[in-house]
């Protein structure tokens, strides 16, 4: 008797999530990450010398990096973030997929690269940028000893952050060809952990971890973390670091004249030479 294939667990509430963004849309969005990812976004599509027809953003928060990129591609529609990680797109129908600070909150990232890997032609292109590697660690650590002091305990707080390595083999997994990643890492300053944590419910970024805890934080322990956080990530002027990692990837759909991949460990391109690769003639 055959086996049923193995389901992703479920880390995310993903209607949860659709919500938080409607809320901060309404109580005005922090956009400047969305931002900074669509401007490296569009400049590293214009180092491509080839032209796009059909593309796809697939759930970047906003429609911002649809709008950026409309003069770059012939045409992009906007998949919305939704509950269910069905993308519905048609074999071979794209030829470049891009996405921003969104496949961090992705219960099934490698079932949805696969999804996309499906949709673009030979030779077609996904470019995207998600959250990863050490993001928000400060606050991490700092809730973690706040709970264990005032508690005895940590609950789940921040989401796990999948790094370059995790990234590069799922492209890989997922059949793309010349699988690259880098990463973009940005340290913001705030007067207190409480200002970044405005900063993360104005970025619909709060925590939608289904195994979350369901009552309210303890005040005590909210004080606690926050003066933590002030012992051991200020800078000589008080105000606190908050780290963000932008963790790039791109791949391509396999066709047949692309160069072969190097063997294991020896690969030293970057990802901006990856995307610069000359169209066929």
């Amino acid at each position: 008797m055959a086996s049923n294939p193995t389901t992703a667990p479920l880390l995310f509430d993903r209607a949860l999530l659709g919500a938080r963004l409607q809320r901060a849309r309404r109580e005005g969005a922090a956009t400047f990450l969305l931002e900074r990812a669509a401007e490296d976004m569009t400049d590293r599509l214009l180092a491509v010398a080839r032209t796009f027809s059909a593309a796809a953003d697939i759930w970047t928060p906003g429609g911002r990096l649809a709008d950026a990129l409309r003069d770059r591609v012939g045409s992009i529609d906007a998949i919305e973030c939704s509950a269910p990680e069905a993308l519905g797109l048609p074999p071979e129908s794209l030829d470049l997929a891009v996405s921003a600070l969104a496949f961090q909150f992705v219960n099934d990232l490698p079932g949805v690269l696969a999804q996309i890997r499906r949709a673009l032609r030979p030779d077609g292109l996904l470019l995207a940028a998600m959250l990863g590697g050490d993001t928000l660690t400060e606050l991490r650590q700092s809730f973690a000893a706040a709970e264990a002091e005032c508690e005895g305990g940590a609950s789940p707080r921040v989401a796990p952050f999948a790094d370059l390595r995790d990234v590069g083999a799922l492209l890989q997994r997922a059949g793309f060809a010349l699988p690259v990643t880098d990463v973009d890492r940005v340290v913001v300053r705030y007067d207190s952990a409480f200002a970044l944590m405005q900063d993360l419910r104005r970025m619909g970024a709060t925590n939608i971890l289904r195994e979350r805890r369901h009552t309210p934080t303890r005040r005590a322990t909210m004080l606690r973390m926050a003066q933590i956080y002030g012992e051991r990530f200020a800078d000589p002027d008080g105000r606190i670091r908050a780290t963000f990692d932008i963790v790039w990837l791109s791949g391509w759909a396999p066709h047949e004249s692309q160069q072969k991949p190097l063997r294991p460990g020896s690969a030293k391109a970057s990802l901006e030479a990856a995307i610069k690769r000359q169209p066929n003639t």
